[in-house]
């Protein structure tokens, strides 16, 4: 397949104007002005001709396909068996491609139901993106998304966990590490869970197999202790206290050293959250998000697709809230591509166009880097090599 285009992304901020890119399988053979990609090509392969805008495909760093994102996701997901469940969260993984995204990371489920769509998905029998799951995520007894089956107490049943979801196909290892919103009558956001020696030995599992821990952290006593056992990435970090914030610094250049991304998971929603939260304490979080972005953290987009109000078509929506910070588009855009395939540990996989790069892309009209409402205006979307369109009609 030859795909031209009017602009494609080819680095940070870059076009390549009037280009070209020839796909063969499921990667990217070449990338480059029009007439040297047609040559290589010849006359006889597929072509899609484009006018717009051809870049990257999008990468949602942290959903949960499981929910529902209604008024009440738990109650969704524990009225619903296995079956009915499995075959809703196809249903979002194909939302969630159709809508520009070839990557998510779903970052906790029940029953490994995302580990087995994402088999289902890299054997082409079902549409999705590729998914990088977490299967059951680590919790304390009546924490945290208990419900989803990852409750441990100590050492020993952390560890058996964290090997029972690697032995499942797990991507990345998930630590609720303080308590969340989502849990009724379960720890505050800003409580921790873990002690230091469980976090300790739980990142050491998963180091020890070469896969990344996430680390769900709203509580600025739990971000410490995250970033204290070297987790690779920090969930929402919001920087709460039992009073409000408390943002620290000193612990935020222990994010930069250790080289640990930090997804906020805005919701797509994010305009809302004032009428929650109320305007002051919003803004206050907002600007800790500046704060941290301004500082040198590595940053990276998630939506938390599923929990209340957060659908799985609105990474472009939660885009804008970086925006609202002053973060230049080009940032914004790296957030959601090549930094987090990076963080996802798949920096030679995903997130470029690029020769030996799979075969992932998304295609707009318009351009991104001048309007970013432009990456809502998909066209087509390829996923490993193979065409998917915004109205389902494929190629």
């Amino acid at each position: 397949m030859l795909i031209t285009g009017g602009r494609v992304l080819v680095d940070s901020g870059t076009y390549l104007e009037d280009g070209a890119i020839l796909i063969e399988g499921e990667s990217i053979a070449a990338v480059g002005p029009r007439k040297e990609v047609e040559e290589r090509a010849g006359a006889d392969v597929p072509r899609y001709e484009f006018g717009g805008t051809v870049l990257p495909g999008l990468i949602d760093a942290h959903v949960h396909l499981a929910f529902d994102g209604g008024a009440d996701p738990v109650a969704t997901l524990q009225g619903s068996t296995d079956d009915v469940l499995f075959e809703d969260m196809r249903r979002r993984a194909e939302q969630l491609l159709r809508s520009g995204v070839t990557t998510a990371r779903d970052l906790g489920d029940r029953g490994g139901l995302a580990l087995r769509l994402a088999a289902e998905i890299n054997d082409r029998r079902t549409a999705g993106p590729r998914i990088v799951s977490a299967g059951t995520p680590a919790t304390t007894l009546g924490g945290h998304c208990h419900f989803l089956g990852g409750e441990v107490s100590g050492e020993a049943e952390i560890r058996d966990l964290v090997r029972r979801n690697l032995a499942a196909g797990a991507g990345v290892i998930k630590a609720m590490v303080t308590g969340g919103g989502l849990t009724k009558d379960g720890p505050k956001s800003h409580q921790s869970q873990f002690s230091a020696e469980e976090l300790a030995a739980l990142v050491e599992e998963a180091h020890a197999a070469g896969v990344p821990v996430a680390a769900h952290a709203h509580g600025a006593d739990g971000i410490a202790a995250a970033v204290e056992a070297g987790v690779d990435t920090i969930e929402h970090c919001t920087w709460m206290s039992s009073d409000g914030l408390d943002f620290r610094p000193d612990v935020v250049q222990q994010i930069i050293a250790k080289n640990i991304t930090v997804c906020p998971a805005v919701s797509p929603h994010w305009q809302m959250l004032p009428r929650f939260f109320g305007e002051e304490r919003a803004a206050a979080t907002f600007d800790l998000v500046r704060q941290m972005a301004d500082s040198g953290v590595r940053l990276i987009v998630g939506t938390d697709a599923g929990v209340q109000r957060a659908d799985f078509g609105g990474l472009v929506p939660a885009l804008g809230f970086y925006s609202h910070l002053g973060l230049p588009n080009a940032s914004i855009i790296d957030m959601a591509t090549s930094q987090a395939a990076e963080a996802l540990g798949l920096g030679g996989v995903t997130g470029k166009v690029a020769p030996g790069f799979r075969a992932d892309l998304l295609l707009v009209d318009g351009d991104p880097l001048a309007d970013l409402s432009a990456l809502s205006r998909v066209r087509a979307v390829f996923a490993s090599g193979l065409r998917y369109e915004p109205t389902g009609a494929d190629q």
